[in-house]
C-alpha cells in the first residue's frame, strides 16, 4: 500500500512539526512581545525621566509609567468599570508596598499618586509648594475664573467675597423655607406615583430646582429648563475624554458651557439694565426692590479694595457652586437613604431622631425645618459623615507641584500633578476601623485629625459649597424620615464608579409614605 504509506508518512511529520516545533513559536513569540512590551514600558520611562537631574531620578516614588501616551489610564478606566474599583492602586502597593506615594502617568501628564493622611494634609494645604492641577479640558468646562482654575491668591479673595452669600447662617436660613416645600412637595408626589422611579434622577432635578433658585430666585421656567438641560451635558463632559470633535461627549459639553454661558449673561445685562432704570444716578440698588438672590448678592459683592467681580467672574463662580450644591447632594442623599434601608438600626436611630425634633417644635412654626434643628440633629450628622467617607464621591483631586517638593523620603518634581486619593484616605484600616462598614456611630466622641476626612478637600481650596450641601442632604432625609420608607426594587444591581459611584439602575425605587410629615 504505497499510497497509504505515503500519507501516513505526511501525517507523520505533521505530527511532529506540531509537537516540536508548535511549542517553539508559541515561546519566540511570548519572548518578542514581552521584549517589545519591555522595551516599550522603558522607553517611556526614559522619555518621562529624561530632563530631570540624576539625583532627583534617584529619589522619585516607586511605580510605573503604564504604556507611551496612554500611560496608566487603560488600566485605571478598566478597574472603575469593574466591580472592583480599589482594585487600580492595589496594584501599586502589591507590587511596591504601603508607602503612599506612587508614581504613574495620568491624564497625559507624569503624576504622583498621594494616598496617606499625612501627605494628603500635606499637599492640601501647602500653597508654598502646590497649586491646582485640574486638567486643562475641565477648566475649560468649569470657567477659567472658577476655583479650580485660578491662582491660590484669587482662590482665597473669591472664598472671602462669596462666603457670606453662599455658606453664612443668615444665607442658609433664608434657603431653608424653599428647601423645606420643594422636599415636601416631592416626597409627595414621588409617593403619590405609585410607579418604581429613578431615585438619583429625580434627586438631581430636585437639587438643580433648588440651587437654581438659590442662584436665580426670580427667572422663569424657561430659562431654569434650558439651564438644567445644558448643564447635564456640561457635567457629562467634565470626565469625559478631552476629544474636541463632532460626536465626543466633550465637544458636546464646551458647546453646552456656552449656552449656559450666553444665558446667565444675558440675566446678569437685564439686571443691570434693572438696576439703572431703579436708580437714575447708574448706583446699584441691589435688593431695592425684591429679595436678593445669589447673582444679585454676587453682583454687588466688593472686596476691601472696592474691586467688584466681573461678569465673567460671576459666571464662572455660578457653575462651580451649581456642580457643589447639585451633584454632590444628589448622590449623597441617595446614598444615604440606601444605606439607612440597608442598616435597619442606624434608620431606626435617625427616625427616632427627626420626629422627637418634630414633637419638640412650637405650634407656631408649622411644620418648617429650621437651621437651628438642623444643628441640633447630632445622629444624622454623624450619618451624613458616615456616607461621604464611605461612598466618597469625589475619588481625586488634582495639585500640581510649584517647585521639586520632598516628601516622605522621595521627591516630587516641579511641574508633576499630585492626585490626592481620597479613597485610599477613607478607607485605609489604618486610618478608620473596618472601614468598608457603615458606621455611623464610629463618629461617636470622634474628630478626625486632619487628612483623614477630605469629602470636600482641605486646605484654602476646600469646596466652598460644602455647608449648603450638607444643609440641603440633611433637610431631605429629615422630611423624608419622618413621613417615607424606601424599597428598591432591585436591592442586588450592580454598582458603576464612574463619574461617581451609583447603582447601574440609578437606583429604582419606591418611596412609600408611613405617617404624616412634620
Amino acid at each position: 500500500m504505497p499510497f497509504a504509506s505515503e500519507e501516513w508518512r505526511k501525517g507523520l511529520m505533521e505530527g511532529w512539526w506540531n509537537y516540536y516545533w508548535a511549542p517553539v513559536g508559541i515561546a519566540v513569540a511570548v519572548v518578542v512581545i514581552g521584549s517589545l512590551r519591555w522595551a516599550a514600558k522603558r522607553g517611556n520611562v526614559w522619555w518621562q525621566e529624561s530632563g530631570l537631574p540624576e539625583e532627583t531620578r534617584r529619589r522619585l516614588p516607586p511605580g510605573d509609567y503604564g504604556w507611551p501616551l496612554i500611560g496608566n489610564m487603560w488600566s485605571f478606566l478598566s478597574a472603575f468599570k469593574s466591580h472592583d474599583p480599589d482594585s487600580f492602586l492595589r496594584t501599586f502597593t502589591n507590587r511596591y508596598g504601603g508607602h503612599g506615594l506612587y508614581k504613574a502617568l495620568m491624564f497625559g501628564r507624569p503624576s504622583v499618586f498621594v494616598t496617606t493622611p499625612e501627605a494628603s494634609k500635606r499637599v492640601l494645604m501647602d500653597d508654598e509648594a502646590f497649586k491646582p492641577g485640574w486638567p486643562t479640558s475641565t477648566v475649560e468646562l468649569m470657567g477659567k475664573n472658577s476655583f479650580i482654575g485660578i491662582s491660590c491668591e484669587e482662590h482665597k479673595r473669591l472664598r472671602r467675597l462669596t462666603a457670606a452669600p453662599v455658606n453664612g447662617y443668615e444665607a442658609l436660613s433664608l434657603y431653608m423655607t424653599f428647601i423645606g416645600e420643594n422636599v415636601v412637595a416631592a416626597l409627595e408626589e414621588w409617593s403619590s406615583a405609585g410607579e418604581p422611579l429613578e431615585l438619583l434622577t429625580q434627586l438631581r432635578k430636585l437639587t438643580f430646582r433648588i440651587i437654581m433658585f438659590i442662584f436665580l430666585s426670580s427667572e422663569c421656567e424657561d430659562v431654569m429648563e434650558t439651564l438644567e438641560r445644558q448643564y447635564t451635558t456640561v457635567n457629562h463632559g467634565v470626565r469625559a475624554m478631552a476629544i474636541n470633535l463632532p460626536g465626543f461627549a466633550y465637544h458636546r459639553a464646551l458647546k453646552a458651557r456656552k449656552k449656559v454661558v450666553d444665558v446667565l449673561q444675558l440675566v446678569l445685562d437685564e439686571r443691570r439694565s434693572r438696576i439703572k432704570q431703579e436708580d437714575g444716578s447708574g448706583k446699584q440698588q441691589l435688593g431695592k426692590s425684591k429679595k436678593m438672590d445669589m447673582m444679585d448678592e454676587l453682583m454687588g459683592v466688593e472686596d476691601e479694595n472696592g474691586r467688584k467681580l466681573r461678569d465673567e467672574e460671576i459666571i464662572d463662580v455660578l457653575l462651580m457652586y451649581l456642580n457643589a450644591g447639585h451633584e454632590s447632594s444628589a448622590h449623597v442623599t441617595m446614598w444615604a437613604m440606601v444605606l439607612l434601608h440597608q442598616h435597619p438600626d442606624c434608620l431606626r436611630k435617625a427616625r427616632e431622631e427627626s420626629e422627637e425634633v418634630v414633637k419638640r417644635r412650637p405650634t407656631h412654626q408649622k411644620g418648617v425645618l429650621t437651621l437651628k434643628e438642623i444643628r441640633q440633629m447630632d445622629y444624622l450628622s454623624k450619618v451624613i459623615d458616615e456616607t461621604l467617607r464611605f461612598i466618597t464621591f469625589s475619588l481625586v483631586v488634582f495639585r500640581e507641584a510649584k517647585t521639586d517638593v520632598d516628601m516622605s523620603g522621595y521627591t516630587i518634581p516641579k511641574g508633576w500633578r499630585v492626585l490626592v486619593w481620597f479613597r485610599g484616605v477613607h478607607l485605609d484600616p489604618e486610618v478608620y476601623l473596618n472601614p468598608r462598614a457603615f458606621d455611623p456611630s464610629r463618629w461617636d466622641n470622634l474628630t478626625p485629625k486632619a487628612g483623614t476626612f477630605l469629602p470636600f478637600g482641605a486646605g484654602s481650596h476646600m469646596c466652598p459649597g460644602n455647608d449648603l450641601a450638607k444643609i440641603e442632604i440633611a433637610a431631605f432625609l429629615h422630611y423624608f424620615l419622618v413621613g417615607y420608607e424606601l424599597e428598591l426594587v432591585n436591592p442586588e444591581c450592580p454598582l458603576q464608579y464612574l463619574p461617581h459611584p451609583r447603582p447601574k439602575d440609578n437606583c429604582l425605587a419606591r418611596i412609600k409614605k408611613i405617617s404624616q410629615h412634620g
